[in-house]
């Protein structure tokens, strides 16, 4: 009877012990979220905006280099879904719902005092190289340089005899000769290229962070929309700007730039309609005699296709036509001297009247 009442005792002792070790556990877990919430709602009160970015193809190096980068104006967590959304939630934030949707999967919370798009171009300006695997593709050009290799003759020689990269061996090892291409936008990587770069050091993919969301004073900002096209805005503004002082100058409202773009397009505008008067000035006269000319010469065109005589005598160079032109020609030429003899007036009395214009 003893010993079972001793096994009973000893059950109960550790089932007691095991419960308290259970609650002991949940307080420190409870606890340690609590923590986390703490830190978050702090992050999250100090900074202007939060930005998610997905982590899961990101390597430890990437996040050393993001926070190198936004030092003093930001910081990097890697602050669990939940416990984020709890944060926000207890410090009474708006629009969180819309933002959970983005707290799927692994990420990267990022807390920048920038706005959202200030925030995107500096994330855009990360670059980490990574290394490639077998069926991935080559982003950019590789060129290798003359170096020293630590590769040893053997299989590996063929690969670089079919990428047509010279080298030599040297002290019981490969070296590269001259500068060579190893890969060009668009290759597939073979097992024996990615051990080939791995073996030179040679890094080729360039990581770029996918920006999931930004969050700025309640306003949920997908990543798709924070990609700005500068030079497009730039020009718009400029334009803007353009289209603005034409209308003020139009309207002359009384601002120093406004007005002397008003005065411009009046002096040039009653220059231009002096001139078609024929007012002669000194602003005028040269405007005034083109006009003269240019309309002289264009009667004189006219004239001189209505007579061969007047062409020769104002020294007009016709322009030439062949001879089935002429003859398709003829019969409306003859049609039209008829119809300007029904009219009245007769070529030789043109030509006198143009030989007086011209004295």
């Amino acid at each position: 009877m003893r010993p079972k009442l001793l096994r009973e005792l000893n059950r109960l002792a550790k089932s007691y012990l095991s419960e308290k070790e259970g609650e002991e556990r949940v307080r420190r877990t409870i606890e340690g979220k609590r923590k986390v919430i703490e830190e978050a709602k702090e992050m999250l009160s100090s900074y202007r905006t939060v930005m998610l970015i997905d982590a899961s193809n990101l390597p430890s190096s990437y996040i050393t280099m993001l926070r190198k980068s936004i030092v003093g104006i930001g910081a990097v967590r890697l602050f669990k879904n939940n416990l984020l959304r709890l944060a926000m939630k207890e410090l009474g934030m708006k629009n969180v719902d819309e933002f959970s949707k983005y707290l799927q999967g692994t990420n990267i919370v990022v807390f920048i005092n920038a706005n959202p798009f200030e925030a995107k171009m500096l994330l855009d300006k990360i670059r980490v190289s990574w290394r490639v695997k077998p069926g991935d593709k080559v982003e950019h050009e590789i060129v290798v340089s003359p170096m020293k290799t630590d590769v040893k003759p053997g299989p590996m020689m063929s690969l670089f005899g079919k990428l047509k990269v010279p080298i030599q061996v040297r002290d019981g090892v490969i070296w590269i000769a001259k500068e060579a291409t190893i890969a060009r936008p668009g290759d597939v990587v073979t097992p024996e290229l990615a051990s080939l770069f791995d073996r030179l050091g040679v890094e080729p993919k360039i990581l770029k962070p996918v920006i999931k969301v930004a969050y700025e004073g309640g306003v949920v900002i997908p990543g798709n929309d924070l990609v700005l096209d500068l030079n497009s805005y730039r020009n718009e503004f400029a334009e803007a700007i353009l289209n603005a002082v034409n209308v003020a100058s139009e309207l002359v409202i009384p601002e120093l730039p406004v007005v002397r773009s008003s005065l411009l397009k009046a002096y040039t505008r009653a220059i231009k309609l002096a001139a078609e008067a024929g007012i002669l000035t000194k602003e005028t006269s040269t405007m005034v005699l083109m006009s003269a000319v240019s309309k002289a010469y264009t009667l004189a065109l006219v004239l001189a296709t209505k007579s061969p005589e007047v062409a020769q005598y104002l020294q007009i160079a016709m322009p030439t036509t062949s001879a089935a032109q002429q003859q398709q020609a003829a019969p409306k030429t003859e049609e039209k001297r008829e119809e300007e003899k029904k009219e009245g007036a007769s070529e030789e009395q043109l030509a006198e009247g143009l030989a007086a214009l011209f004295g």
